[in-house]
């Protein structure tokens, strides 16, 4: 993984931390979380805290995650909301945490110039166990405390200001007086600084979690679909009667659930040849045969001339996987015709012609399915599901991951945003992709 570290391919974009002050606020978190205090002097955290460093030194990647879900989150300072998130098992945390930054971010200036907020995302359930526990979770609550107790001094306060404007005589307790000027100046005016989050309970609507080998869950207005390994537990067994199950190998099961959600954008001229998609999957799927039969070959020095020359060479190689003569028929189709007749294409092929609908707030779920179903475009792999892309990484060869790596920093890393506008037809930026 250096080479992916040193390239900023994997915990890239972190938050240095290492003022001593918000290292002890960092640890007094950690401690009343239950996980040991770290007594690294450096350290780099995402959006939610979770850091690298300290994931090694503990031994444990999971300490912020400790069953996998009710994900735990520690924050010292707002601008981590435009950190990525490197470490998940949801793939809307990001997601998430995002609603809660906007939704308090008055609170969350103001508490950390002076402490840190720390707690759980809660789910409605404390351990994965089958499909059913999946489905339970519909919405989150973030609940929140602060390690200098910011928060419950600020509450203390708002009852004590409640008792000495409300009827009574509360402005005679001197005792009660010197509190709240002692509380004050902890927490400073809390009437003109909102300190205590407010919004706190977000819809949690489909998603990918990383269970039973990777499940994804659609939610429709009425109905729930969940797409994943036929022998996950609790698969068409939870649910039966509202619930739609596809077997994550089905390929045109899958095509024809999300083509009639409309959570596909199908092959067309308009979007196809400017987009160039579909010879980018041809390319790609060209590639993972030459790492196939010639992990050790160097593509350092690779060009459209060389490559021509391989495939003229293996052209049976190439027509025996299918995939690129099939991409490339069906842009000469595209190019004479502005469509494909989808209905004619082989059932498990279809998916290599689409890619998510721009428009559809499942865009980033869709673009992650699509991408595993499509392992060897490491490109659509690396921006949709790097989960995924890590995994299949480390089985490279050591030629191919410098390949890859070479490939993604000279495209994806140098405009992000221009390249997901370009291929998947996504515009505006998104900080954890």
């Amino acid at each position: 993984m250096k080479r992916l570290r040193d390239n900023e391919l994997i915990y890239g974009r972190l938050l240095t931390v290492d003022e001593p002050h918000l290292i002890a606020r960092y640890n007094k978190a950690l401690k009343a979380l239950g996980t040991p205090e770290t007594k690294l002097a450096s350290f780099g955290i995402d959006m939610t805290g979770f850091s690298p460093e300290i994931a090694e030194e503990l031994g444990d990647q999971q300490y912020l995650d400790p069953n996998g879900v009710n994900r735990r989150f520690i924050l010292l300072t707002p601008d981590q909301e435009e950190l990525p998130v490197v470490h998940t098992q949801f793939s809307n945390t990001a997601g998430l945490m995002h609603e809660f930054f906007e939704g308090n971010r008055r609170a969350i200036s103001a508490v950390t110039i002076r402490d840190a907020l720390y707690g759980e995302i809660e789910d409605p359930v404390s351990e994965v166990r089958d499909i059913e526990d999946l489905l339970l979770i519909d919405q989150v609550n973030f609940r929140v405390v602060s390690a200098e107790d910011i928060l419950g001094k600020a509450a203390e306060l708002r009852t004590l200001i409640d008792r000495l404007t409300g009827p009574g005589d509360t402005w005679r307790d001197d005792a009660a007086l010197n509190r709240m000027v002692d509380l004050a100046r902890e927490t400073g005016d809390i009437r003109q600084n909102a300190l205590v989050p407010d919004k706190l309970v977000f819809p949690h609507l489909s998603f990918w979690a990383n269970h039973f080998g990777g499940a994804f869950l659609f939610r429709d207005d009425r109905s729930v679909t969940v797409i994943c390994d036929s022998g996950a537990p609790g698969f068409r067994r939870s649910r039966p009667w509202e619930v739609s199950y596809i077997d994550i190998r089905d390929r045109e099961r899958i095509f024809e659930f999300l083509s009639s959600t409309g959570r596909l954008q199908l092959p067309r001229a308009s979007w196809v040849q400017a987009s160039g998609l579909l010879a980018h999957r041809a390319e790609m799927a060209v590639l993972e045969i030459i790492r196939r039969v010639d992990p050790a070959v160097d593509l350092g020095h690779i060009d459209p001339v060389w490559l021509q020359t391989w495939m003229h060479r293996n052209a049976s190689l190439i027509a025996e996987d299918g995939i690129y003569p099939f991409l490339q028929e069906s842009l000469r189709e595209i190019m004479l015709n502005g469509q494909i007749r989808m209905r004619e294409v082989r059932g498990d092929r279809r998916l290599l012609l689409v890619r998510a609908e721009p428009g559809h707030q499942d865009k980033w779920l869709v673009g992650r399915l699509l991408a595993q179903m499509m392992p060897f475009d490491f490109v659509s792999r690396f921006v949709f599901d790097k989960q995924g892309f890590y995994e299949s990484y480390n089985s490279y060869s050591e030629t191919y991951r410098a390949h890859v790596v070479d490939s993604l920093t000279n495209t994806y890393l140098r405009d992000k945003a221009a390249l997901r506008a370009r291929l998947f037809g996504i515009e505006g930026t998104r900080d954890d992709a």
